[in-house]
C-alpha cells in the first residue's frame, strides 16, 4: 500500500469548532431553553449526564428536530422508537455514506468504512470479516474468554480501591480484540488507545489538536500495513487482517479505506463491550434490588446483559443522509440532509418502553433495544460482545458478594460514544 501524506492544513479550523461548544448547557433546564435551540451533539451532556430531560422534550414536543446550526452544520434528531427504527430499515431512503457521524468525511483524509456504505459494496465487505465472529469461530471463543475473565477478576485486590474501567472492560475487551486481529498480545493496549483517538475531540481529552489525532491514525494505519503485508503472502486463516488481505472485496482497499475499516472493527469491538461492562457494575450499584434479584436468579444474566446494553446505549446515535425529499413524522426532510437516529434517546421511548429509565434485568421486551442497530448495518459482533458480558457475570457472582462503586464516575466528552473514563469500585468477596 502507498504512503499517505498528512495535510495539517484543517487543524485550526476543527480547533475553532470544539471551542464554539456551549459547556454552560448542564445548568440549564431544558424546559427554558427554546426547543429550535436545542443542539444535542455538544458533549458536554454526554460527559455530564445531564442529556436525559433534553431527549424527553424532545420525545414529547418535536420527536423528529432540526438544529439550524451546529460545528458540524445543520442535522435532524429522531428520538422516538418508531421513527429510529423507519429511518434505520428504509435503506433506499436514508444513505449511510458518507459517514456514520455528525462530521464529513475530510477530503485529505477520508477514512471509509463498509458500515459508511450503501449496497451492494456494504454488503460485500461485512461479508468478508462476518465469518471471523460466528459459528464455529464465534463457540470457539468461550473458552478463551472464560478463561481470561478468571485469570482478571483473579487479579483484582479484594478491599481495595481501583478503576473498573482499566483493570476490567479496557483489558477484557482489549484481549479480545488483540485475537480478533491476531495482534501482537504485547502490543494490545495500543488498540484501545486507537479506538480512543479515532473520535477524541481535540482539547476536550485523549488528544491535544487535530494534528494529533491524525499521526496517531496514521502509526495504527503503519502496524495494519505491516500485518497486512504478512498475512497477504500466508495462507488464508480466520482472523480480520487475514479476511481482508485474502477478500475479493476487499484485497484492492486504498491505504485510507483500510484505515476505515481497521478502525471500525477495532471500536465494534472495543467500545460498545467495555462501556457496557462499566455501565453493568454502574447498574448494579445504582439498583440494588436488581441485584438482589441477579444473585438469586442467576439464570437471568443473558437477560441482564440485553437490559445493559440498552440502558447503557454505548453508541449513542448513528446517522444517515437523506437520499431523497421525504417525509418523517411532521416534517420535511430534503435530500442531502444529515438525519442522526439517537439509539440512546429511542431505549428511553416510555412509547415502547414500560419505565425506560428504570433498570428491569427481566424486562419482558428487552431483546428489541436499538443498540445494535436494525436492518442490514444491524452490529456484526453483537453475540461477541454479549458473550463477554454473560462470562464475566457468570464469574463475578462466583467470587464476589459486591462491586461496589465508591467513587465519582467519569465519562467520556463525546455524543457518539458514550462511555466511561473512570469507575472506582471496591470489591467485596463473596460469604
Amino acid at each position: 500500500m502507498p504512503e499517505v501524506a498528512l495535510d495539517h492544513s484543517q487543524d485550526k479550523l476543527q480547533q475553532d469548532r470544539i471551542e464554539n461548544y456551549d459547556a454552560t448547557v448542564v445548568d440549564k433546564d431544558p424546559y427554558d431553553v427554546d426547543i429550535a435551540d436545542f443542539n444535542m451533539i455538544n458533549p458536554h451532556l454526554f460527559s455530564s449526564n445531564t442529556l436525559w430531560p433534553w431527549f424527553k422534550r424532545l420525545r414529547e414536543e418535536e420527536p423528529v428536530h432540526y438544529c439550524r446550526d451546529s460545528v458540524f452544520g445543520p442535522y435532524w434528531s429522531v428520538t422516538s422508537y418508531d421513527d429510529i427504527m423507519k429511518v434505520d430499515t428504509s435503506h433506499d431512503i436514508f444513505s449511510s455514506e458518507p459517514n456514520i457521524t455528525v462530521g464529513d468525511l475530510q477530503e485529505d483524509f477520508p477514512l471509509a468504512t463498509f458500515i459508511a456504505m450503501d449496497r451492494p459494496k456494504h454488503d460485500e465487505q461485512r461479508a468478508v470479516v462476518n465469518p471471523a465472529v460466528r459459528g464455529k469461530q464465534l463457540r470457539d471463543f468461550e473458552p478463551l474468554i472464560r478463561e481470561r475473565t478468571q485469570r482478571v477478576l483473579d487479579s483484582l485486590p479484594v478491599g481495595e480501591e481501583f478503576n473498573w474501567v482499566e483493570r476490567v472492560s479496557i483489558e477484557l475487551t482489549t484481549c479480545m480484540l488483540a485475537t480478533l486481529f491476531d495482534f501482537p498480545f504485547e502490543d494490545r493496549a495500543k488498540l484501545t488507545r486507537w479506538s480512543d483517538v479515532t473520535f477524541a475531540i481535540p482539547g476536550l481529552g485523549v488528544v491535544d489538536s487535530e494534528e494529533q489525532r491524525r499521526e496517531e491514525l496514521l502509526e495504527c494505519l503503519a502496524a495494519f500495513t505491516e500485518l497486512w503485508n504478512q498475512r497477504v503472502n500466508e495462507e488464508p486463516r480466520g482472523d480480520f487482517i487475514s479476511l481482508l488481505a485474502h477478500g475479493s472485496a476487499t484485497q484492492e482497499m486504498d491505504p485510507f479505506e483500510y484505515l476505515g475499516n481497521i478502525l471500525l472493527l477495532i471500536i465494534g469491538g472495543n467500545d460498545t463491550t467495555r462501556n457496557s461492562m462499566s455501565g453493568s457494575v454502574l447498574c448494579q450499584n445504582l439498583y440494588p434490588g436488581q441485584f438482589d434479584k441477579l444473585k438469586a436468579q442467576p439464570e437471568l444474566i443473558p437477560s441482564m446483559v440485553s437490559e445493559t446494553i440498552r440502558w447503557q446505549t454505548p453508541l449513542a446515535y448513528m446517522r444517515r443522509t437523506a437520499n431523497q425529499d421525504t417525509t418523517l413524522g411532521d416534517k420535511q426532510i430534503k435530500k442531502g440532509d444529515k438525519v442522526l437516529m439517537w439509539y440512546v434517546s429511542g431505549n428511553r421511548d416510555e412509547s415502547h418502553f414500560e419505565n425506560p429509565d428504570d433498570y428491569i434485568i427481566d424486562r419482558p421486551n428487552v431483546r428489541s433495544h436499538l443498540s445494535f442497530g436494525f436492518g442490514i448495518h444491524r452490529c456484526m459482533g453483537n453475540a461477541v460482545g454479549e458473550m463477554q458480558l454473560r462470562v464475566l457475570w457468570e464469574e463475578i457472582l462466583q467470587r464476589f458478594d459486591r462491586v461496589e462503586v465508591v467513587g465519582d464516575v467519569e465519562r467520556v466528552p463525546s455524543s457518539f460514544v458514550k462511555g466511561y473514563s473512570s469507575l472506582p469500585v471496591i470489591l467485596h468477596p463473596k460469604k
